[in-house]
């Protein structure tokens, strides 16, 4: 979901995890959002309004009965205008009169003028954090529809280690943006996406593998997760971070991969197989390190892996969409087609691996789409992310032809 002209309120509350909210705010600006900042009492002992009106260029919000220069109530204008209201950190404090409807400060009144959905984050002492008070707060506002983002288990200001530090930055604008597009237009909807590269073993150490850096799949699980799926992403090894608010189960071989596919596509309503998965792999692994011997060669005997979409398709049909993926070095358009006929697909996404800025490790890919109702469209060369929406929209017309 595209942030930008997007009215996004900050809430900063009094965490010493605030001055994070400093990046954060310079984040939203960056991606094209209008953000009004609000600034608890306790947020200012940490962090001045100074800090936000020079990210933003906008007036910074910190008193109840602030007016606009039309002399209305700041806190109801800026709530009625809101896309979304995003509290980050999210003290205890804050917390406990965000639950309770508390209207005693800027942030609270405001919250509660506001029908837009709201994102927190909180960020605190672990002890604060775990203590029941804190928790049925939290889940009162999951319960009326609040997007939880964090804490997760770290070093806190005080040098310990535990749950209560804040979010990373790039998790908290993934739930921004899904709050943006609720209801999502795949809302209700499972969708299975495969990602990265397989690895084969020879032997403790060495592997059979491929350039795969999982990029691609992660760009459509995330596409996919923001337009409201609930998302399983099954993934090869990776350097990628996992991404906020996906399932994410992590495979190692071909033979993995398959058994965690079949499992996680019954039920699912669509599968975008974007993996690099090895064709073959070896006969057997060596128990032990193959060591090198001088002027010797080294034979391997290798054994064809399952073809994880025939599988699929064998034990789904129709009844689950199927998107796949074929990187080519040549003959990219005919034997895109001929893997779309052989493994029951509906669509296919074709690109030249030898193309300069379509291979693997890439930020960018250019594909060539080609449909089992014979459509073809050639995309440009585009970021990753662009090409996954192109895929995404391709899905939602797919979506009517599942056989249930």
């Amino acid at each position: 979901m595209n942030v930008k002209g997007k009215r996004v309120v900050l809430g900063v509350t009094g965490s010493i995890a605030c001055f994070k909210a400093a990046q954060l705010c310079s984040t939203l600006v960056q991606l094209g959002a209008v953000v009004d900042v609000i600034l608890t009492e306790s947020a200012q002992k940490f962090i001045t309004p100074l800090t936000f009106q020079a990210l933003t260029r906008r007036p910074v919000y910190t008193d109840l009965y602030d007016v606009l220069p039309d002399l209305s109530s700041a806190h109801v204008e800026v709530g009625m205008r809101a896309d979304v209201l995003v509290v980050c950190p999210a003290s205890a404090t804050t917390l406990s009169r965000l639950a309770h409807g508390s209207a005693e400060d800027m942030l609270s009144c405001t919250a509660l003028a506001t029908g837009a959905p709201l994102v927190i984050a909180p960020a605190m002492n672990v002890n604060m954090w775990q203590h029941p008070a804190t928790q049925a707060n939290m889940t009162l506002l999951r319960e009326r529809g609040a997007i939880q983002v964090g804490p997760v288990d770290g070093r806190l200001a005080e040098g310990i280690t535990g749950m209560g530090r804040l979010a990373p930055l790039e998790d908290v604008v993934a739930a921004v943006r899904v709050a943006l597009n609720k209801p999502g237009t795949l809302s209700g909807r499972r969708v299975v996406v495969s990602a990265g590269g397989t690895q084969e073993p020879l032997d403790p150490v060495r592997y059979i593998g491929n350039r795969s850096s999982g990029k691609m799949g992660y760009a459509l699980a995330e596409a996919a997760r923001d337009r409201g799926a609930a998302v399983t992403l099954v993934s090869g090894p990776s350097a990628l971070a996992a991404p906020w608010g996906v399932h994410i189960e992590r495979v190692e071989t071909a033979s993995e991969m398959l058994a965690t596919i079949l499992a996680a596509s019954d039920g699912a309503d669509a599968l975008i197989m974007s993996a690099a998965v090895a064709d073959f792999r070896p006969e057997s692994a060596a128990e032990h390190k193959i060591k090198k011997q001088t002027g010797d060669a080294l034979a391997l005997r290798l054994v064809q892996n399952d073809d994880i979409l025939k599988r699929v398709h064998e034990r789904f049909g129709d009844r689950l969409i199927k998107i796949g993926f074929a990187a080519e070095s040549r003959d990219v358009v005919e034997e895109a087609a001929r893997k779309l006929s052989a493994k029951g697909l509906h669509l296919i996404c074709a690109n030249d691996v030898t193309e300069a800025g379509s291979g693997f490790g890439t930020d960018t890919n250019r594909v060539i789409l080609l449909g089992r109702d014979g459509t073809r469209e050639d995309l440009p060369l585009l970021a990753k992310d662009a090409v996954a929406e192109r895929i995404l929209d391709r899905l939602e017309q797919l979506l009517p032809l599942r056989q249930l």
